[in-house]
């Protein structure tokens, strides 16, 4: 079954996608969209609004906007994603709180450099669960902010919430 929550936060409103899941949690995310995001999950028929089952979810991410959470423990839904996209995302997964890695440093992680950057590149475009899956992390090699599905002003005001953006 898939439910849904919204959630409030600093870039507006937040859509929760979620299965049911064992254990504790109850619900495994499936899918984190921002307001106006490319690609982002919209409400489908057969849906259950299900806020509760959201609640710890909903409480990491209030924390993390506070700036007092670096880490999420959230049950992420299996088997999303090619085995290619699985390998860049769990390498997102790997990048710490306030701290950039360019395209390319992801490439080499997961061994696909030099024209692999830009398949990185779109696996990272694809990533279903902005902000807990940290994409926003990857910048340039220069040192630009490049791409994401949430827009560049989301970006910068997450790698800014991190402490990651340097100060000109």
């Amino acid at each position: 079954m898939t439910m849904y929550a919204t959630v409030d936060s600093p870039l507006g409103e937040l859509l929760l996608v979620g299965e049911k899941a064992a254990g504790p949690a109850g619900v495994a995310l499936v899918s984190l969209s921002l307001p106006g995001q490319k690609g982002a999950a919209a409400v489908q028929d057969g849906w259950t609004l299900e806020p509760g089952a959201f609640a710890g979810i909903a409480a990491q991410l209030r924390e993390y906007f506070a700036g007092r959470r670096t880490r999420f423990d959230i049950v992420l839904a299996d088997g999303r994603g090619t085995d290619f996209q699985r390998r860049v995302w769990a390498a997102l997964d790997e990048v710490p709180y306030g701290e950039t890695v360019s395209y390319g440093q992801i490439a080499e992680r997961v061994g696909s450099s030099g024209a692999g950057v830009r398949a990185v590149g779109t696996a990272i475009g694809r990533n279903p669960l902005l902000v807990v899956r940290p994409c926003h992390r990857v910048i340039g090699a220069d040192g630009a902010l490049r791409g994401y599905a949430g827009g560049l002003e989301c970006k910068e005001r997450l790698l800014g919430l991190e402490g990651a953006l340097a100060v000109s």
